[in-house]
């Protein structure tokens, strides 16, 4: 007689497969997290690496046609894209001084692009280097005006827009150069513009062109009491051009 083993007995039962599956799945799920997230963010690190690498070799070479202008926001970029790359480090050695040569460089021209030089004919060749007052609304504001005539010789003089200055005969007027107090003579031309002029004006542009900051202690007939302030450091001599024969 044949004996016929039932199904149940030799397949296991759908219940049974539910459970297996279940304690395989429980058994992933307690894997280390990050073995599972580890080849990615090694991946992400070597693509940074590449990318940082492809933007040192740009810098350098703006580095080395000394084109600070360009190699700065590559640098920059490099730094704060891929912080901890071998080009960040690298970048990291010369961007400081790089920054710093800008900044110096933008000071300069703004120093600079204060001065204002003129060549005209004012009954006379006449040659001028002039600077505003800081701080002053345009409208009131006074130059410090250098000036070389063929008729008149050189000068040095205040010139305002309103009705002039108060001083009478030779009067003081106190300075600073670069914070060193001094009392200069001053006094009005005859002629009656809204100017002062500064005696020993030779004196004067020989300190000029050796100061950051000049101010002066004037009074105005309009305002005053004022003291104006010139940032002057931005002077370029070879600018104010000499007369012929001079």
């Amino acid at each position: 007689m044949t004996t016929t083993t039932p199904n149940s007995l030799i397949r296991p039962s759908a219940f049974a497969l539910a459970v297996v599956a279940l304690l395989v799945c429980a058994s992933c799920s307690q894997q280390s997290p990050t073995a599972a997230t580890t080849p990615s963010a090694s991946a992400q690190a070597t693509a940074d690496e590449v990318a940082a690498a492809k933007e040192l070799k740009m810098y350098q070479q703006m580095l080395a046609g000394h084109k600070d202008a360009f190699a700065a926001p590559i640098g920059e970029e490099i730094v704060q894209k891929y912080p901890g790359t071998r080009a960040a480090t690298e970048v990291g050695k010369t961007l400081p001084d790089i920054q710093a040569r800008l900044q110096a460089t933008a000071e300069h021209d703004r120093l600079a692009n204060l001065w204002y030089y003129q060549t005209a004919d004012v009954q006379g060749l006449q040659h001028t280097a002039s600077i505003y007052a800081t701080g002053h609304d345009r409208a009131d504001q006074i130059r410090l005006v250098l000036r070389r005539h063929a008729k008149w010789g050189q000068s040095v003089y205040l010139f305002g827009n309103g009705k002039g200055f108060v001083c009478k005969g030779n009067c003081n007027v106190v300075m600073t150069f670069d914070g060193k107090r001094e009392t200069w003579k001053g006094y009005l031309p005859p002629t009656g513009e809204p100017a002062m002029f500064i005696k020993d004006d030779k004196r004067f542009i020989a300190a000029l062109a050796k100061t950051h900051v000049i101010t002066m202690d004037v009074v105005t007939k309009d305002h005053g009491k004022q003291t104006l302030q010139f940032e002057v450091g931005g002077y370029n001599p070879a600018r104010f051009l000499p007369l012929p024969g001079k």
